[in-house]
This record gives C-alpha cells, structure tokens and sequence, in this order.
C-alpha cells in the first residue's frame, strides 16, 4: 500500500495538466507568467503546499514524540500535546486547501481550452458514451409471417379501398 502525499498528488495533477515532468514545468513557470499564468499560480500555489506539507510533518513528528507508547505525559505536557495536535489539524487542512485550488486552477485551464477543438472532444465523447451505453439490439428471429396481416383490407391515408 503506497501512501502518497498532497504534495505527490498536487505534482501529479500538475504533470498530467500540463504534460510535463514538475522540472521542467518550474523553469516555464517563471520564463513567461504571461504566457502561462496559470501554469504560474499553480507552481506557486504548490510551493506554499510544500512549506505546509512540511510543517505537517513536523507537526506529527512532534505529536508522535510526545507521546510514545513507553512515555507517561505529565500534566504541563497535556497543553503541548494539544497545541500540536491542532497545529497538525490546521497544516493539513491548508494542504488540502491548496490542492483543492490546484484541481480549481487545472479545471479553469481545461475550460479555457480554444474553442475550436472543444466541439471534437465532445462529439469524440459523446461518440464514445453512446457506444458503451447502447449496445446493438439483437434483430428479432426471422418467423412465419402472421395469418392477420396477410388476410386484413388495405389501408390507406384517404381511408379502406373498395
């Protein structure tokens, strides 16, 4: 079981949007923030995600320290234990902002797409939905024709022959 890190995910949501490996997305992000702002906002939203990851693991490192299986916290203890275990709360909930807003940024990236190829992938999508929805119908057996079509009157719009 591999556990990966907001900080994992982020830079994987980043590659796949971009199509680039992190390393070489970091030197576009500042050579031309006009060109790809938001590829900017996300590298820099990123970077506020490494210092809170950071600050986590600090945190839990901490929390993990205080109270060790074979140590018996004292009481002034109590307050220290509770204050990192908020601190832990607070710098894992702003990751999991900053990914949120990471996911925002790429989803606003994909929305700006030029308009020419967005009818494409919607046909080319919905061609494929309806192909996995729909499967074929099968053709019903051929029988003998009914006894009742063959032996009625024709009918026709202006109404029975005579």
């Amino acid at each position: 079981m591999t556990d990966t890190t907001v900080l994992d995910q982020a830079t994987a949501m980043i590659e796949k949007a971009w199509g680039r490996p992190i390393k070489d997305l970091e030197p576009l992000a500042l050579q031309r923030p006009l060109q790809e702002p938001l590829l900017r906002s996300a590298m820099h939203i990123r970077s506020a995600l490494v210092v809170s990851s950071n600050a986590a693991v600090v945190h839990q490192d901490r929390l993990h320290a205080m109270t060790r299986p074979s140590q018996v916290p004292t009481f002034y203890d109590l307050e220290r234990i509770t204050r990192a275990a908020v601190n832990l709360q607070v710098a894992q909930a702003e990751s999991q902002a900053r990914l949120q807003a990471i996911g925002h940024i790429i989803d606003a990236r994909e929305a700006a797409q030029p308009t020419d190829q967005a009818p494409a992938i919607r046909l080319a999508q919905a061609a494929v939905a309806r192909s996995v929805q729909a499967p074929p119908a099968p053709a019903p057996p051929p029988g003998p024709p009914s006894a009742s079509a063959a032996a009625g009157p024709a009918v026709t719009a202006s109404g029975p022959r005579r």
